[in-house]
């Protein structure tokens, strides 16, 4: 049994090298995150330049990382450039897609964050093979309003510690050290702590991939900051109509925001997926249906996919008596015949 197990995994490993080249070549050192190339960029500016401004030396300084336009020890960085972007966009948030303006260094968000806070940190080995061990940062706050959230008492209410950008950095500095594979930035959702992720970056020195483990309903211009950083797309899909999501989870336009988002996040900067759908009791026609579908039109079928099993009732589930229940065995098998119906080659099932 064991031997067996080890098989399965060994082959999970070599379909995951196939669809993510880049996150490997991290791994084995024959190159280096995404970051530690935006962090040789070059860029002018001064601080107290407004953003219309800060987004033009942004778009420029994209241009060289494109360009491999590197430089040793440069005086200002377009790392350092996303950072004060992010930073200045609090006052007038509009970080995800619900654009909600609160000024953040005044009050919370719509997300229910002002300031950074850490719920959690630790070696996570429960995630995919090619992740693990993976040294994961829960962030708390959510833009999203999940009946079913699985880590709502993070995700619904502002718990944690603060961190300095530097501490943060030591810390995944010390983990990558204990043998992290890379850094899995979750929650809640890591999208309205991005100021604090950029900045924080700026003092990382090990050579870690960028995981960014999201529920994809990210504004666009938190994905232009996003391109030239993340190395690894941990992308949550979750429905496959406008309807679902808004009755579950609160998310207007969910279909057209995420599959924008995607196809942008396409384009980034050495950027590649691992996408996960969870499947939800009752919505294999509705969600899962249409987004392998999408999935193997608009990102190939090479891209690597986790269908999930693990939805379980939990939080305000039970008020909706649709899925205040597990999946059963036929729900299972129809998710198996779906991946096989769209030609996914990299997928994990279970």
């Amino acid at each position: 049994m064991v031997m067996w197990f080890r098989r399965v995994e060994v082959e999970e490993i070599k379909r995951a090298k196939e669809a993510l080249q880049h996150y490997f070549s991290i791994l084995t050192g024959e190159e280096r995150p995404n970051f530690f190339y935006t962090n040789r960029i070059e860029v002018n500016f001064e601080e107290d330049a407004d953003l219309e401004e800060l987004w033009e030396i942004h778009k420029e300084g994209m241009e060289r990382l494109r360009e491999n336009n590197l430089k040793e020890n440069p005086e200002k960085s377009l790392l350092e450039l996303k950072a004060l972007i992010a930073h200045k966009m609090l006052e007038r948030c509009e970080l995800c897609e619900f654009k909600c303006h609160t000024n953040r260094f005044e009050e919370m968000g719509y997300c229910r964050v002002k300031e950074s806070l850490v719920a959690s940190t630790f070696l996570h080995i429960g995630e995919e093979p090619e992740l693990v061990p993976s040294y994961t940062i829960f962030f708390s706050g959510c833009n999203f309003r999940c009946v079913f959230c699985q880590n709502w008492d993070i995700s619904q209410h502002r718990v944690g510690l603060m961190y300095s950008p530097e501490d943060m950095a030591a810390k995944i500095a010390v983990a990558y050290a204990e043998g992290a594979k890379n850094v899995n930035l979750v929650g809640g959702e890591p999208t309205p702590n991005l100021p604090f992720i950029l900045e924080s970056l700026r003092y990382v020195k090990v050579p870690t991939p960028v995981v960014w483990n999201s529920n994809m309903y990210m504004s666009e211009k938190s994905m232009a900051l996003l391109d030239g950083v993340v190395d690894l797309y941990l992308a949550d899909f979750k429905w496959g109509n406008n309807e679902d999501a808004l009755k579950y989870s609160n998310a207007p336009k969910y279909w057209e925001v995420t599959t924008r988002n995607f196809l942008l996040a396409k384009k980034h900067y050495k950027a590649e997926f691992l996408i996960r759908h969870l499947i939800i009791p009752g919505h294999l026609e509705c969600c899962t249906r249409p987004i392998l579908k999408w999935i193997s039109e608009n990102l190939g079928r090479d891209v690597r996919v986790n269908v999930m099993f693990q939805y379980r009732p939990e939080y305000r589930a039970y008020k909706y008596p649709e899925i205040d229940r597990r999946l059963t065995n036929d729900e299972m098998l129809k998710a198996v015949q779906l991946v096989k119906e769209f030609g996914l080659k990299n997928a994990l099932v279970g």
